[in-house]
């Protein structure tokens, strides 16, 4: 699914984020949605989330179960 959507992304889905120092490299990062970061209902790069983990970054994928 479209990580570009707000309304796609919910606390607790598994997505792949790109995190800032890894956007040039394309290096995706694995995890489950603790917060949701942008306000506003899209964005081109992606929604940022913050993860469970304490990484923060813009959503590339979600993860289908």
């Amino acid at each position: 699914m479209d990580g570009k959507q707000r309304k796609n992304i919910q606390i607790g889905d598994e997505v792949e984020i790109v995190q800032k120092q890894h956007q040039r490299s394309g290096e995706l990062t694995e995890g489950v949605v603790k917060r949701i970061l942008t306000k506003s209902a899209s964005h081109p790069h992606g929604i940022k989330v913050l993860l469970e983990t304490g990484e923060v970054g813009r959503v590339k994928n979600i993860i289908e179960e």
